[in-house]
């Protein structure tokens, strides 16, 4: 453990990460009020995928961590694809 290296990150990196999240959530609340038909929710699930990014590299430090977390990080989300693709379809073809 005493092998870790320590990264410092300053507090002006930390607002600005806050300050785009803020405004990825505002945006994501204003473009349910756009009639954009069926690109609404893919729209909504862009500005989700952005948040989770930001969140995920700065805030959960994972920009710093070893590569094998990552990996594991990107397997989780590629399971949650899967499962996401699986209820499309189900929904998609559902009689």
């Amino acid at each position: 453990m005493s092998e870790e290296k320590h990264h410092i990150v300053p507090y002006r990196l930390y607002v600005i990460i806050l300050l785009a999240l803020l405004a990825l959530t505002f945006s994501s609340i204003a473009i349910t009020e756009i009639e954009l038909g069926v690109y609404t929710v893919a729209g909504a699930l862009l500005f989700a995928i952005i948040k989770s990014y930001l969140v995920l590299t700065y805030f959960m430090h994972l920009k710093y961590d070893k590569p094998y977390i990552k990996i594991m990080v990107l397997f989780v989300f590629a399971i949650f694809v899967v499962v996401l693709v699986i209820t499309m379809l189900d929904y998609l073809y559902r009689v």
